[in-house]
Order: structure tokens, then C-alpha cells, then sequence
């Protein structure tokens, strides 16, 4: 799954993040294992795709307010890397899982229970969620930013982690 606003298509605002360098050699991205696309020691995001860049842009955001958040981008949900996910919430002690599907019976709810199973005994603050509540995509524009998580949502939801 490729989201349409990492393509970088000129007509469509997309994060500027989402323009990187492509090797000429050949390479290689491994399935089944998570990136850390930032390191950090307060908070850590767990998401995917999309949500990366919005999890970066707002990292950026944050460290004017000295709230340093890792970024892990799980590249694949199936294997998922339950590994990279647990020591990143040993390392910062709190979670906040983005994703741009439904709340419910989606990514967040499984990294939930790797957290309960796996990780629970390290966190500092409660696991939190963002992710589109149970309705339909809105067709309207406005009513579709405001259920869709975004930057602004990502850093609000890390200084309600932070308190």
C-alpha cells in the first residue's frame, strides 16, 4: 500500500519528507523489520506509511518545546516488529500509535496488545491511540481533515503524554 500523498504528485499537498533520495544501486528494504526514522528519549510514535511524515514533521515541532520523540516506521504490518516496538517503549516510557485507518479492529488495537503483553511494565504514561474515529470518511474536505490524523493532532496528543 502506497498512500497517494507520499508520491509527491505536484496538484496534491503532500510533507516534504516524502521526497528522498532514491539510490541509483540496487537495494534492499527488509520485511518484517521497522526503521526508526528518528531517534528520541521522550515519547515514541509507532506508524506507518503516511503517518510517518506527519509523525516527523511533528517530532520537529516538538523539540522547540524540548519534548525529543523517536519515530518508528513499521514499514510492513504483516510480520509486524514486535522487537523494535517494545525497546523503543523501553527506552522512552511512553507510546502514542498513529494511524490513518478506524480505531477500532486496526493497527493500533495489536500494537496495544504488544504493549499490554510485552511492555506494559516499562511505561511512564498510558499507551495512546489517534486514528480516525468509527465513522465514514467524510466527502467533505473540512470534515474529512478533522477525523483524519494530522501534525497539529500528533503534537497535541505527545504534550497530553508528556503531563
Amino acid at each position: 500500500m502506497f498512500h497517494k500523498k507520499i508520491l509527491g504528485l505536484p496538484w496534491m499537498s503532500y510533507p516534504k519528507t516524502a521526497l528522498t533520495h532514491v539510490p541509483e544501486e540496487e537495494y534492499t528494504v527488509p520485511i518484517g523489520r521497522a526503521r526508526i526514522a528518528r531517534e528520541g528519549r521522550d515519547a515514541t510514535i509507532i506508524t506507518a506509511g503516511l503517518m510517518v511524515h506527519y509523525a516527523l514533521e511533528a517530532a520537529d515541532k516538538l523539540v522547540n518545546e524540548g519534548i525529543s520523540v523517536e519515530v518508528v516506521d513499521l514499514r510492513t504490518i504483516k510480520p509486524l516488529d514486535r522487537e523494535t516496538i517494545v525497546n523503543s517503549i523501553k527506552k522512552t516510557g511512553r507510546v502514542l500509535v498513529v494511524d490513518e485507518d478506524y480505531l477500532s479492529f486496526g493497527l493500533t488495537g495489536e500494537v496495544a496488545a504488544i504493549v499490554s503483553e510485552e511492555a506494559h511494565g516499562y511505561l511512564k504514561a498510558p499507551f495512546k491511540r489517534l486514528a480516525v474515529p468509527d465513522v465514514p470518511i467524510p466527502y467533505s474536505r473540512p470534515l474529512e481533515q478533522f477525523v483524519i490524523p494530522s501534525t497539529d493532532k500528533i503534537v497535541s496528543a505527545i504534550e497530553d503524554l508528556m503531563k
